[in-house]
């Protein structure tokens, strides 16, 4: 016995010792991932991913509040992604860290809104996975320019400005539609009002969509092909009933495509030019959003005039552009009835040098 106690002793000790040697070598802090679980509708057994991570367009409010609307109202498990710490845990938009991005393994839809990004291999590799596969993506605002990334980094064909001819300009040209181009009218200052094109008022995304303005500056909309559903006018102030700015004639801001991933199989995609958290403020564009949404599933039946799409929770979304919220972690918005954002403390923008004197 005593042999054998001396035995378990010695085995304790280096069970303990393996434990505080893998410690170290974790981040102290893990956010198990966002996860909203539907129970009855439309999206039952669908499995949507939103990844969230765009340095100044606040997707780490906007899509924590999409997925609540699809999980609660319609039966759909949605799974939140966002930029994170490795230290703390906290959401540190635009940082190129994304963990648990296995969950798109599983997803029937990608919800990307991210800006610049160069995740490490072991994150990259499901969204490339994803992508090979020919799964459905929704672009928001910045994912036509998703990914900046060098040469040497894991999967560069990504990357917005990529020249290969075998992936030209990257993600967003291939799978959006278009790379980034440029802006088309001066955030907070001037307002965009976006018009339904005559002859696709029937098309499912559009029913029961009217009235869309939103609060952030154009972008210039050139799609490559497929099927432009909106025009976005600039307006020279930041109330919908602004004049319009007669320099900048409408341009494309939502459209539908398709693309092909290596395995021959195609998928859908729908591209929103738009998706600030105050955007979605805006009855009809949260409509056309989660419409869109429906659509890319392939679930343009169940898309009526009178779908619910009101907020789950608490939303007053922080103004994009003037930093985001501080010490939010993923599980502060775990449930329904959590504020969105947790609170209103931003981190300021650094200054530019010209200013930092003032």
């Amino acid at each position: 016995m005593l042999g054998r106690d001396l035995l378990l002793m010695k085995l304790d000790i280096l069970f303990s010792s393996l434990l505080l040697s893998f410690g170290t070598l974790m981040p102290a802090t893990f956010s198990a991932p966002l996860i909203f679980e539907g129970a009855q509708g439309i999206g039952n057994g669908k499995h949507v991913v939103f990844l969230a991570g765009d340095h100044e367009y606040r997707s780490e409010e906007t899509l924590p509040a999409l997925a609540r609307i699809l999980a609660k109202h319609h039966g759909f498990k949605c799974t939140v992604l966002f930029n994170l710490d490795a230290e703390t845990g906290e959401i540190v938009p635009g940082n190129s860290n994304m963990p648990s991005m296995e969950a798109l393994d599983t997803a029937d839809l990608a919800v990307v809104f991210l800006r610049f990004q160069a995740f490490p291999h072991e994150q990259m590799s499901h969204l490339d996975a994803y992508l090979n596969r020919g799964g459905p993506v929704v672009g928001l605002r910045t994912a036509t320019h998703a990914f900046k990334m060098k040469a040497t980094d894991p999967f560069p064909k990504y990357s917005f400005d990529y020249k290969g001819a075998d992936y030209e300009f990257g993600f967003g040209h291939q799978v959006l539609g278009q790379t980034w181009v440029g802006h088309y009218g001066k955030n907070h200052t001037q307002s965009t009002r976006i018009t339904i094109v005559d002859d696709k008022r029937s098309h499912p995304i559009l029913r029961g969509v009217g009235d869309i303005w939103v609060q952030a500056g154009g972008y210039v909309g050139k799609p490559v092909d497929g099927e432009i559903l909106t025009m976005a006018q600039p307006l020279n102030g930041m109330t919908s009933d602004s004049p319009a700015d007669e320099t900048k004639p409408p341009m494309p801001s939502e459209w539908t495509r398709t693309y092909k991933g290596d395995s021959g199989k195609t998928g859908r995609v729908f591209t929103t030019l738009y998706g600030t958290p105050e955007d979605i403020t805006n009855d009809g564009y949260r409509r056309l959003v989660v419409n869109g949404i429906l659509w890319s599933l392939g679930l343009e039946s169940a898309i009526k005039p009178e779908l619910n799409i009101e907020f789950v929770g608490p939303f007053k979304p922080n103004t994009f552009g003037a930093g985001y919220a501080l010490g939010v972690k993923p599980e502060m918005y775990a449930g329904f009835e959590s504020p969105i954002p947790a609170h209103n403390r931003v981190k300021q923008p650094t200054p530019k040098k010209s200013e930092a004197k003032k």
